[in-house]
């Protein structure tokens, strides 16, 4: 009796033990194979994998504290060598992240995608990234970015050009809209996205001048929205122009002077819901910096570099995300507080199981984390 117990479950056993036992870097370079078939070798896929565990263990892009945190036998000043050759000298193709990433979503239809910037400064190097991600369940999920050589916004062209990667790479049929804030404004933008019909909505500043054909005459924005009730979300019931395009207005009026005001290119009665959902490029960029993996750290200041930095830090992001979102429907639902607020966000959540994993090798974890990261 006792032994067909043990024929029974053994299996099982082992091959969860298979899942937290010393190649827990090869089971990563077995699923990132059938990502990338053939368009990188062996040698580098196995680096991304060690770089990606490592970031999920020290959670910091200090190259010495990954060296330390490879997974293998090889001398940490050996690892550190490598780290930085590959940073220095490896043209790591952004698109081929950006598929990955797209594939583990699991709905490829009617996406909203959220532009967004982050910036910072070391010494007295401007990092200026400008980037596009997928709203997914509370974050954005990263997947196309450019290096901004300058400090500021970006500009129509490189708006443009950020949006044709997308659909060349991905099809303008997935697209359902674009959400992006105040600064994403401008002539050749709008027209470009009027051109396309591309749906957007898009923030735009208070004192923003619009001209109404219906009244023949150009007003501040917030003039049409001054007469409401305070929170009344309304649309603009006539096309206007804003930057020489037409367009639809929507928006309320907010406490203390403020409003919220939506330009849109159809659909206005729906700026609210969708806008509602540009933020969250903004927790995306909060976990891939001081919730997170503390990219601000790092004293890279070549932009070509912290590309490519940035690339593996996307991976290492995606991955707790989506564990997290595992552990949230299927494992323990995370607390909610008093306030609304999850008591530890979602990335946070899987985050600190996938660390959890690899830094305690006695520890038997309830699912194969390697799954996620599997566009099967």
């Amino acid at each position: 009796m006792i032994f067909s117990i043990l024929d029974e479950y053994l299996p099982s056993i082992c091959q969860m033990e298979n899942i937290n036992v010393n190649s827990k870097s090869n089971n990563l370079v077995s699923v990132l194979k059938v990502h990338f078939k053939g368009e990188l070798n062996l040698a580098r896929i196995k680096f991304i994998s060690l770089f990606v565990i490592a970031l999920t263990k020290v959670r910091t892009v200090s190259f010495e504290n990954l060296a330390r945190a490879f997974d293998t036998k090889a001398e940490e000043s050996s690892s550190l060598r490598r780290i930085q050759r590959f940073i220095a000298s490896y043209a790591l193709d952004s698109d081929l992240i950006a598929k990955l990433i797209f594939s583990l979503l699991p709905n490829k239809e009617k996406l909203t995608l959220s532009i967004d910037r982050t910036n910072w400064k070391f010494g007295k190097t401007d990092i200026n990234i400008f980037m596009l991600g997928i709203v997914y369940q509370g974050v954005a999920f990263p997947l196309l970015f450019s290096m901004l050589k300058k400090r500021g916004n970006s500009n129509s062209q490189e708006r443009i050009n950020l949006i044709e990667r997308y659909i060349n790479l991905f099809g303008v049929e997935t697209i359902d809209c674009i959400v992006a804030d105040r600064e994403f404004v401008g002539e050749k933008w709008l027209k470009y996205l009027n051109n396309n019909k591309l749906r957007y909505y898009i923030r735009i500043r208070n004192n923003f001048k619009v001209f109404v054909p219906r009244k023949n005459k150009t007003v501040k924005a917030f003039w049409l929205f001054n007469a409401f009730k305070v929170n009344e979300f309304v649309y603009y019931p006539n096309i206007v122009k804003v930057n020489g395009q037409l367009c639809y207005l929507s928006g309320s009026k907010l406490n203390k002077g403020e409003y919220l005001i939506l330009v849109s290119f159809t659909q206005p009665e729906k700026a609210d819901y969708y806008y509602k959902q540009r933020w969250q490029i903004e927790m995306t960029f909060r976990a891939m910096k001081s919730s997170g993996f503390d990219i601000e750290k790092t004293h890279l200041s070549d932009t070509k570099r912290i590309e490519k930095l940035v690339l593996l830090i996307m991976v290492a992001f995606v991955w707790a995300y989506k564990v997290g979102i595992h552990i949230h429907q299927n494992i323990k639902p995370i607390k909610v507080k008093k306030h609304g607020r999850k008591a530890k966000t979602i990335f946070k959540t899987g985050l600190d199981f996938i660390t959890k994993c690899f830094l305690n090798d006695s520890y038997i974890p309830e699912f194969n984390i390697f799954e996620f990261l599997s566009c099967t």
